[in-house]
């Protein structure tokens, strides 16, 4: 059987603002109902001869995950937790170094969360092509054949073919060319777009990480020495992980070892890394648009446009990324999309909250949404899951009101526990001990207002938290 592993660190800074740190591209449904994450699992779960996926996340999605996986009412073998992101190199090693524990170690098929494909059958038979050349012992990579000169991805030179197999020796990697270089490799063939997925047995990997790369393999068997389960997550030891050095793994072994091997992939392939990506996989309009939400467009042509409420209007334009979400708004050339990121840099240099955090704010529990904001006060709307349950908490500053527009809640104040049914409300007066829960089968929907002189997310002192976070003051529920 094959293990698939499924590499979800990244931030997607070239998809902001709907992309942002704590909640990437991968989180979200930005094309369609299920985020690039669940499709990388249905996707997994229609292919024969593979596990259920061990998953490699930054600890600040581990929850966006776990619900991901709940939703599809899909199983994992674990999710591993990055105290902070490293790049591929220690993410892969961390998996195999996993896999490697196990009695009969499984073959390892590397896939990144946020890539998209149409062919999900090809993708089955590439599979079966990479395993008979992983198993002579090569570390093999899927090369995607081109059909345009992309600038956004690297490229791999096909050579020699390895016999008795649909697998070839690698010439070479190449950095992301120019554009007269990628209309070159195009028309010269031969060159294959660098997918970033993999297949090879774990011992194969770690050999080769050893010889390449030791400080990788030395501080990610360390932390994993001191590993221990928590709910659905794997848990490493933080003060070893961060002394790894940060490198992708093309870097650290696929451009230096002599046993790397390519198989071509054809399968309609798309890594969503910008916004001209997204509007290629989406459905485009006669006028060549691709539209999600209240758009109306007007000799508009070839663009993309997102918009969560407001209402956007396009005159006149053309190849243009408009993304309007609840608080940042992006206008962008399509040719510039790779550019994105740049301005994610300077919102990170100047602390903005936009490149951090949604106005709608995932939890483990539910959700919650920032509605309006004054001084002295603060109007958020909660939802709360089906049997969930917010940690026992209090404030040293704040009071607060709950009004109750969707289900029934149970509620825990002081020494009291009463429930609250729709139009029914309750105050919690500053300093004291309260606790929010959802015993039903269906979402619970509230309005709380906050109310004293201090209102941010750190004023928060955790009594009890039954997601196994740290009970400490000043952590946001």
């Amino acid at each position: 059987m094959i293990l698939p592993v499924i590499l979800s660190g990244g931030s997607g800074a070239r998809l902001w603002p709907l992309s942002r740190m704590q909640r990437p591209k991968q989180f979200i449904p930005i094309s369609g109902d299920l985020t690039f994450f669940q499709h990388t699992v249905k996707r997994l779960q229609a292919l024969e001869e593979t596990q259920a996926p061990l998953v490699v996340c930054n600890e600040a999605h581990r929850f966006l995950a776990a619900e991901d996986f709940r939703i599809l009412e899909s199983d994992h073998q674990g999710i591993v937790l990055e105290p902070e992101p490293k790049d591929t190199a220690p993410a892969i090693t961390l998996a195999a170094l996993m896999a490697l524990i196990r009695e009969d170690p499984p073959l390892l098929f590397i896939l990144p969360s946020d890539h998209l494909v149409d062919d999900t059958e090809a993708l089955g038979n590439a599979l079966k092509a990479a395993r008979e050349v992983a198993e002579k012992g090569y570390l093999v990579t899927f090369g995607v054949v081109p059909d345009k000169p992309e600038v956004g991805y690297g490229y791999i030179r096909q050579g020699s073919p390895i016999d008795q197999t649909d697998g070839y020796n690698v010439s070479c990697f190449s950095e992301k060319p120019e554009r007269k270089t990628a209309e070159m490799y195009l028309s010269k063939g031969g060159y294959l777009w660098n997918s970033g997925m993999f297949v090879f047995t774990a011992k194969q990997f770690i050999k080769e990480i050893g010889k390449h790369a030791p400080d990788v393999l030395k501080w990610c068997q360390a932390s994993l020495a001191k590993k221990y389960h928590d709910m659905d997550f794997v848990r490493i030891d933080a003060d070893a992980f961060t002394k790894s050095p940060k490198i992708s793994v093309d870097y650290a072994v696929m451009e230096k070892t002599k046993k790397m091997a390519v198989v071509p992939l054809d399968v309609g392939w798309q890594d969503m890394g910008s916004w001209s990506a997204v509007w290629k996989a989406g459905r485009r309009d006669n006028s060549g648009n691709v539209t999600n939400g209240n758009v109306i467009s007007h000799k508009a042509s070839h663009n993309y446009v997102y918009t969560d409420q407001a209402l956007v209007s396009l005159v006149g334009v053309r190849q243009l990324a408009v993304v309007a979400s609840k608080d940042a708004i992006l206008v962008a050339d399509m040719k510039s999309a790779q550019e994105i990121k740049q301005v994610v840099e300077r919102l990170k240099s100047q602390d903005a909250p936009e490149v951090i955090l949604h106005r709608e704010v995932i939890r483990p529990w539910g959700s919650y949404e920032n509605i309006e904001k004054g001084h002295r006060y603060q109007v958020k709307r909660i939802v709360v899951n089906p049997g969930a349950t917010l940690s026992l908490q209090k404030h040293h500053h704040r009071a607060e009101h709950w009004i109750v527009v969707k289900g029934t809640a149970e509620v825990t104040r002081g020494d009291d526990t009463f429930t609250l049914s729709e139009n029914e409300s309750t105050y919690i007066p500053l300093g004291a001990i309260h606790r929010l829960s959802n015993p039903g089968k269906l979402p619970v929907e509230l309005i709380e207002i906050q109310t004293g002189s201090y209102l941010e997310e750190d004023d928060i002192v955790r009594l009890e938290d039954i997601y196994g976070r740290d009970v400490v003051i000043g952590k946001d529920d």
